[in-house]
């Protein structure tokens, strides 16, 4: 039984879904037709809207034509509904004034009250004065014609009418109200992702550049006196640029392919940022001619995305800002993998006065921000703390402090 129980879903939503794929006026043409068809049905005869009461006359094929006009035209609901709604109403009016017998297919006019509510866009006011005055002429018609109902009737069946609009009404402005929800929502998340690739960006060319420039100008300094360092230096800045070429090509062309998170294209890279390379970011910065203390403190535990791509940035960021404003002066990396969360310290001796072009304390701008400010955005995102500026004792000092989430394998 339990074996049956998914092939006979599946024989129930094949049906569904090849419904689903219908387009608005298929669906509506159906509607239409089954209304139609229900309208000539003797039991439901008692069910429908009439005003009036006047004598009732016998069925004709004239009849017959207006039935139809009152239900075959809600095929066009959605798509004119200002047209199905005259062509409807006008039918229903010629039909109540020659007294013809009350069918399902009056059921047409409600529906096509709610769908003008729903779906017109345009003129909704004079379209709603219109058919007003339209039922003010066809209420006084019927008085005409010895209708025994009085003003009290003919308000109540308006304010019927009135409803079924109104409720159309309500449902195009939530739908309009959810469209705007889903624009604004998209919008936001175009920007968080514009700043979140700018982010990825910075980190990766001031960083590597940097590097290339560090490297570049120490084999400069040694190409007569000591060629084959110069030519140590000139591999350092060739690997540098292609480590930097790697991450870009990760980065921009699969974010512009399919549109998705720099960070989570990144962790599937060769290269991809994460806390098991750090250790390259210290070998590279040692190359570059900067004294680097690495001590990794801790059981390194394998981490969700954001968490190993904002602890490898913190570090990088410190790194490139000690090769920039402290050059050859030793830096000391000290990362201690807790329980709970990822102790990141990296400080770099030197005098105090060297770091007060340091962008410690630049606000961020309208992009996110750049460099340690952009850097403490990143870290906050992940629930973060980071803290960087000169030290007491000289030099300058970037703490981090990141919450553990290691990957469940």
């Amino acid at each position: 039984m339990s074996r049956q129980a998914p092939w006979n879903r599946a024989l129930l939503r094949a049906p569904l879904d090849w419904w689903e794929e219908r387009d608005a006026f298929f669906k509506d043409g159906v509607l239409a037709l089954v209304l139609a068809l229900l309208a000539f049905v003797p039991t439901l005869s008692n069910i429908g809207g009439q005003i009036g009461d006047l004598p009732e006359r016998p069925a004709s094929v004239l009849s017959v034509g207006l039935v139809l006009a009152q239900t075959l035209p809600l095929a066009a609901r959605r798509r004119w509904p200002a047209g199905c709604l005259a062509v409807v109403a006008g039918a229903f009016a010629v039909y109540q004034a020659l007294g013809f017998a009350t069918t399902f297919g009056s059921l047409g006019l409600y529906l096509a009250l709610y769908s003008a509510g729903a779906h017109q866009v345009r003129v909704r006011r004079g379209l709603a004065s219109v058919v007003s005055a339209g039922y003010a002429v066809l209420a006084l018609v019927l008085d005409r014609l010895g209708s025994p109902q009085g003003i009290a009737d003919y308000l109540a069946f308006y304010l019927t009418l009135a409803a079924f609009w109104l409720v159309g009404s309500t449902v195009r402005i939530r739908r309009v109200e959810e469209a705007q929800r889903r624009r604004l929502a998209a919008e936001v998340a175009t920007a968080a992702e514009r700043a979140r690739i700018a982010r990825e960006l910075h980190d990766v060319v001031t960083h590597h550049v940097t590097a290339m420039v560090v490297q570049a100008d120490a084999a400069q300094f040694v190409l007569t006196s000591a060629p084959e360092k110069a030519g140590e230096g000139l591999a350092a800045v060739s690997d540098t640029g292609r480590r930097a070429l790697t991450e870009l090509r990760y980065l921009l062309g699969v974010s512009e392919a399919t549109g998705e998170s720099a960070s989570a294209d990144l962790a599937r890279a060769e290269r991809a940022p994460t806390l098991g390379r750090l250790g390259d970011l210290v070998e590279q910065a040692r190359r570059s001619g900067q004294p680097v203390e690495f001590n990794e403190q801790g059981e390194r535990r394998a981490q969700s995305v954001d968490v190993g791509l904002a602890a490898y940035r913190v570090v990088q960021e410190a790194l490139t800002n000690a090769m920039k404003y402290a050059a050859g002066q030793l830096t000391r990396v000290v990362v201690r993998h807790g329980e709970d969360r990822i102790e990141i310290e990296v400080t770099t001796d030197g005098p105090t006065a060297s770091w007060a072009s340091a962008p410690a304390v630049r606000e961020p701008g309208p992009g996110g921000g750049r460099g340690l400010a952009g850097l403490r955005a990143r870290v906050r995102m992940v629930d973060g703390e980071l803290e960087a500026g000169p030290r007491p004792e000289g030099g300058f000092g970037v703490r981090a402090s990141i919450p553990s989430k290691p990957v469940q394998e």
